[in-house]
């Protein structure tokens, strides 16, 4: 079989296996296109999912029919004026785009310069170029697709049903929208959710805005501002709170110089950074932009370009991680605000289970019998709650209530302890509302903190035990804390080998050494097999400390003197990450006295 050459056609729809995969590729290079012509509103069409149509109209620079003539050959651009693949400023720069999709669809481009008196419009078909014509239009460009894959019709089996196609342009659309907020971006078809943002300003209140409409309006009170430069790489962004996540990465937002990307290197760094504080099969919702010298990261590495390669990637993940770690660190006690609209709402449902009506209920007491000509509130009222008829003895501890709280109490983020609940959860009075405490999953992070600042010092404070304690392990486990042993001790566990699954503890931390050693030991083990070596040594540190802190904290169904939960409150307001516990879950949940008015009809 002979060498040959193949059709230029082939080779552009070769291309366009690699450059437009499904519809979504499709319209990202289109909006791209508009982008880099300086648009400022976009406005996007499909239907049957981008199958049979694409509609791309923008108002930006427009081209002259000379240009349009020409960008529909293969790799011909006007974003790289002087050839140096290391200085793109541009989304777009292959060239490839558009004469990929005009060899396996129907394109047409109509167009037309700000300052030129008529318009142009040019057909391609198959690989086919028309000719160019005048046309009536207005200043920018429309770009139609229609018929995407005929040609190729294998290529059409392998697409996913027109909703989930529509989704990914969505999805698409929404990223592009998210890194340019001064664009105007509009979505309309089958099977989407559409949208009109309008053009926000330049700045962190304009971006902010965006977010909110693309990520949820609950993001931009949950979100943390993030802003730093090191080295000559300038990150900026915001974060949400940790106890802000998700069960997808879909809320993961990552830019470099503009350009949307799903960047393992990023991901990474979002992960480690989140690792603390989220669990591990929950995601953070946050937009980061990475912005540098061009010069200095290759976006010319991947065919749809959603990766690229930095000339000094540790730099760049350090900034990530150390960024977001001290955004988080400087959120202090924060937690979401979804966590008491979250509590209302399970409130409302158990108020409108019994719905309103009329007709007498009995209500059983253990300590008054039953009251029968009691009767249900006048319509418009709220119901009674149907748990409250098996309402038992009353298991709060409100010793804290019987001395008025101090006004300064009032006015701290957590208020003034004033009540203790079923021996776990610590209510609060603050100023305009009230606070409900973990009291277990508080003293944890507390604990956890406490250990890592001391780590992170001078080494983990730790204390002698009077009667070293023998913990009997599986071999596999007892050896794989003896080959930690050296790394324990610098968390303050000293432990030794004592025989063939076994191991000896000598030294404890002062802050857990009146605990469950036995349980902590074996805890420690399961942990040291769970990370094993997958993980940095610090990630593992951390583990085991957590581990450690689990076992020390406050435990549920423990009663507190009021002083007791006053401290708690007012450590976790000086404690960062105190919002959430170490397993990711929120530690208080605060509720508006607004918002509880609401919930009782007084508003």
């Amino acid at each position: 079989m002979t060498v040959r050459c193949l059709d230029p056609v082939l080779v552009d729809r070769i291309a366009a296996g690699e450059v437009i995969e499904r519809p979504a590729a499709a319209v990202k290079e289109l909006v791209e296109n508009a982008i880099d012509a300086g648009a400022t509103s976009i406005a996007v069409t499909i239907r049957a999912g981008g199958r049979e149509l694409i509609r791309v109209v923008d108002d930006g620079s427009g081209m002259s029919p000379d240009d349009l003539a020409l960008c529909v050959e293969r790799h011909a651009t006007s974003k790289l004026p002087d050839g140096d693949l290391f200085a793109i400023r541009s989304l777009g720069f292959r060239g490839e785009a558009l004469p990929s999709i005009g060899s396996v669809a129907r394109l047409s481009i109509t167009t037309r310069q700000r300052e030129a008196a008529q318009g142009s419009a040019l057909v391609v078909e198959a690989g086919t170029k028309g000719a160019v014509r005048p046309a009536a239009a207005a200043s920018g460009t429309r770009i139609e697709v229609s018929d995407l894959f005929i040609f190729t019709p294998a290529r059409l089996k392998f697409l996913k049903s027109d909703r989930a196609e529509a989704q990914a342009v969505s999805d698409m659309l929404r990223r592009l929208a998210i890194a340019h907020p001064e664009i105007r971006f509009s979505l309309e078809g089958e099977h989407v959710s559409a949208f009109d943002w309008p053009a926000e300003p330049f700045s962190e209140e304009g971006r902010l805005r965006r977010l909110g409409r693309a990520l949820g309006r609950d993001f931009p009170e949950n979100a943390l501002s993030v802003e730093t430069e090191r080295e000559g790489v300038r990150l900026s962004g915001f974060a949400g709170l940790p106890t802000f996540h998700r069960g997808t990465s879909a809320g993961v937002h990552m830019a470099v110089n503009g350009r949307p990307v799903r960047d393992k290197l990023l991901l990474s760094a979002v992960r480690g950074a989140y690792a603390d504080v989220v669990p591990s099969d929950r995601h953070p919702v946050l937009y980061l932009d990475v912005l540098c010298d061009p010069a200095v990261v290759d976006v010319n590495v991947h065919p749809a370009k959603s990766e690229v390669r930095f000339r000094d990637p540790a730099l760049v993940r350090g900034l990530v991680v150390s960024s977001l770690k001290a955004a988080l660190a400087g959120a202090g006690h924060r937690a979401t605000t979804t966590g008491g609209a979250r509590t209302l709402d399970a409130f409302r449902a158990v108020f409108s289970g019994g719905g309103l009506g009329g007709g007498p209920q009995t209500i059983q007491h253990p300590n008054f019998g039953s009251v029968a000509d009691w009767r249900m509130p006048e319509p418009g009222a709220q119901p009674m709650q149907a748990g409250f008829s098996d309402l038992a003895m009353p298991s709060a501890d409100a010793r804290a209530h019987l001395a008025e709280p101090a006004q300064d109490a009032l006015d701290r983020p957590l208020g003034a302890a004033r009540a203790q609940v079923h021996g776990t959860y610590i209510v609060a009075q603050t100023r305009d509302g009230m606070v409900i405490v973990d009291q277990h999953a508080a003293h944890e992070r507390l604990v956890y903190e406490r250990l890592k600042a001391e780590r992170a010092k001078a080494g983990i404070a730790r204390q002698p035990l009077l009667l070293p304690e023998v913990v009997e392990l599986d071999p596999v486990d007892a050896d794989r804390l003896n080959a930690a042993a050296p790394d324990l001790a610098s968390l303050g566990l000293v432990i030794e080998s004592f025989g063939p699954g076994a191991v000896l503890v000598r030294e404890a931390p002062s802050a857990i050494a009146g605990g469950n050693l036995q349980g902590i030991v074996r805890d420690v083990a399961d942990a040291l097999a769970e990370h094993g070596d997958a993980g940095s040594l610090e990630r593992r540190l951390d583990h085991v400390l957590a581990t450690m802190a689990c076992h020390n904290s406050v435990r549920a169904g423990r009663r507190l003197r009021p002083e007791e939960m006053d401290a708690l409150l007012r450590e976790m307001e000086a404690t960062p990450n105190s919002g959430q516990c170490n397993h990711g879950r929120p530690t208080y949940v605060e509720l508006k006295l607004s918002d509880i008015e609401k919930l009782f009809g007084r508003r």
